[in-house]
């Protein structure tokens, strides 16, 4: 089966046929930075970093774009109740955003650009749209004139003429009045008093929210792209927008494949901040839950459907994520008693880590069920993106090796031959690979917290009697040497009369 996927804008599975091969460009949907992320977020961002992920494990090379809305009435809103600035409250957002998405695992983006850094290309594309006929000016705001491009509504399926009905009788506005039609929309926007604005052939403004994808998608990738991603409540108007602007101006589809994502729902109801269920993604870990277990939580649904957030649901994804991580714990915690060889770890944010020894070295018997396993883990992401068979097929690969970490755990190493280890090496292999694959990445345990401090502690006092022997030495260099070398991992020493030396954490 090829690899395929729903297309919001054909509304049926497509196979996936690239513009160019072995190439993939993907424009992604960013966020407005106006405050922290919150788990609709972490929804959207966790899907599509899972397909970027498995796109490049299936051998592409990929181009991933994701934008920042850094000027917005939301920004300036939230700016004038702080008392500060628009590029006080985007910087801040902006740092918060990456922590959170580095917490969940996520790559970070190739490219990532912002509205205030593209103006340039939003004002010259909006100059093209004005000298095609497709916007127009009114009193310092520019305008798409939707009547102008023949598609419009082809992603929502909604027709121009029933919205014309739909909106006959409503008491129009000071803008409205200005429009050709009631559903075309901003490009430019003329500066209203104390906001910030940028000069413009249309007087001083900031340019329109769909504007800006559009004039991005074509600076960082062209005018047609691969894919194209977001939440399922851009589809209208923001997504149906940016289509048309973009083609008016083009003359070329702006993307080949539209993906949306579910939206978050919380215990059955829509999740809000009106409603009093709003829960930020930094919230969320701060009050213990771990970040794999999220992930492995909106995983366990496929993208395109809602998504129910509840006590319960976390709760057995907590479960769940407990007997995968104890066996991809296994083979670092474990790995002499098994007497494997040491295998590398996977640099957190690794998509795969290669070839899998064991299965090129072992014979048939061992191998043929595990590339079965493989093949299965294929075909569902192959599937439009079925995380939940996915998983399934980890659950598989992790069960005898979950069994064998808690007999471990419990000292018992006895009765496991070679052979045997060597088989259940090939398992963890692969278990490690494709869990990478979906952005699962093993987590410390408390036991593993406690060896580690354990270790530590000697490996710092074993420097530190080092060092003692060195300027007994006279080998002051070394002394030295040492000393350094311990600050840089955080380490401060304190040397006491007596040639007593403590430490502790800086």
């Amino acid at each position: 089966m090829a690899l395929r996927f729903t297309n919001t804008l054909s509304r049926r599975m497509e196979p996936f046929r690239p513009l160019r091969e072995g190439q993939v460009s993907i424009y992604c949907c960013g966020v407005t930075v106006y405050d922290l992320c919150h788990l609709g977020h972490a929804r959207s961002y966790i899907n599509w970093d899972v397909l970027r992920r498995y796109l490049i494990w299936r051998g592409y090379t990929v181009t991933f774009v994701q934008n920042f809305t850094d000027i917005d009435d939301k920004i300036l809103n939230r700016a004038a109740d702080e008392g500060s600035s628009m590029d006080a409250v985007s910087e801040r957002n902006i740092a918060a955003f990456h922590a959170d998405m580095e917490a969940l695992g996520i790559l970070r983006p190739d490219r990532m650009p912002r509205a205030t850094r593209c103006l340039d290309a939003i004002r010259a594309l909006i100059s093209e749209l004005e000298a095609k006929g497709a916007a127009y000016s009114a009193d310092g705001d520019v305008y798409f004139a939707v009547m102008k491009h023949a598609g419009y509504g082809k992603l929502s399926g909604r027709e121009l003429g029933e919205q014309q009905t739909n909106a006959e009788g409503r008491v129009a506005d000071a803008e409205e009045a200005r429009k050709q039609h009631p559903f075309d929309f901003a490009l430019w926007k003329g500066a209203k008093p104390g906001e910030p604005s940028f000069p413009s052939p249309w007087g001083a403004g900031r340019p329109g929210w769909h504007i800006e994808c559009s004039a991005m998608v074509r600076e960082e990738l062209g005018d047609t792209i691969d894919i194209h991603l977001g939440g399922a409540d851009l589809v209208f108007p923001h997504h149906e927008n940016e289509i048309a602007q973009s083609e008016a101006a083009s003359g070329q589809e702006l993307a080949r494949l539209w993906l949306h994502n579910g939206m978050v729902n919380v215990g059955g109801e829509k999740m809000s901040k009106s409603l009093g269920n709003f829960t930020t993604i930094r919230a969320l870990l701060e009050s213990g839950l771990s970040a794999m277990t999220l992930r492995l939580f909106v995983l366990q649904a496929h993208y395109r459907k809602p998504l129910d957030f509840t006590t319960e649901a976390l709760e057995a994804a907590s479960s769940g994520w407990k007997g995968l991580n104890a066996a991809l714990n296994l083979g670092t915690r474990h790995r002499n008693a098994l007497g494997w060889p040491d295998t590398m770890p996977l640099p957190n944010g690794a998509v795969v880590e290669g070839s899998i020894e064991s299965l090129d070295q072992g014979t048939s018997t061992e191998t043929t069920p595990l590339l079965g396993l493989r093949q299965r883990f294929i075909e569902s992401m192959d599937d439009d993106l079925n995380s939940s068979g996915a998983l399934a097929v980890l659950f598989e690969l992790a069960r005898s090796l979950r069994g064998l970490a808690n007999r471990l755990d419990r000292g018992d190493d006895a009765g496991i031959t070679p052979s045997e280890s060597a088989v259940l090496r090939s398992r963890w292999l692969l278990l490690r690979e494709l869990a990478a694959v979906l952005g699962l990445r093993a987590e410390a345990t408390p036991q593993d917290e406690a060896s580690n401090s354990s270790d530590d502690t000697t490996a710092i006092e074993a420097a530190i009697a080092a060092r003692q022997a060195a300027k007994q030495a006279r080998n002051y260099a070394e002394a030295d040497r040492i000393r350094s070398e311990l600050t840089a991992q955080g380490i401060e020493l304190i040397d006491k009369p007596g040639g007593v030396t403590e430490w502790r954490h800086s």
